[in-house]
């Protein structure tokens, strides 16, 4: 059975470079910019996908973090 992607924009980009993300299937989550949505699609498992997002927000905090201390 083919799952229909169900796109919403990445709550962590900005206004300029936007993407897309889709992980409604649980086999993959797909992931895709939203300026280009026709030049292709990244498909990865969902389990190295939280990982990456795990890794982004743990940087994200810790270079806010570091702003704050300035």
């Amino acid at each position: 059975m083919t799952i229909e992607p169900n796109w919403r924009t990445s709550t962590y980009s900005g206004t300029e470079n936007c993407v897309e993300v889709a992980d409604n299937d649980p086999r993959k989550v797909l992931v895709r910019d939203t300026k280009a949505r026709g030049r292709g699609v990244l498909g990865v498992r969902p389990a190295p996908w939280a990982a990456f997002v795990a890794y982004s927000k743990a940087l994200r905090s810790r270079h806010l973090s570091e702003l704050s201390l300035r």
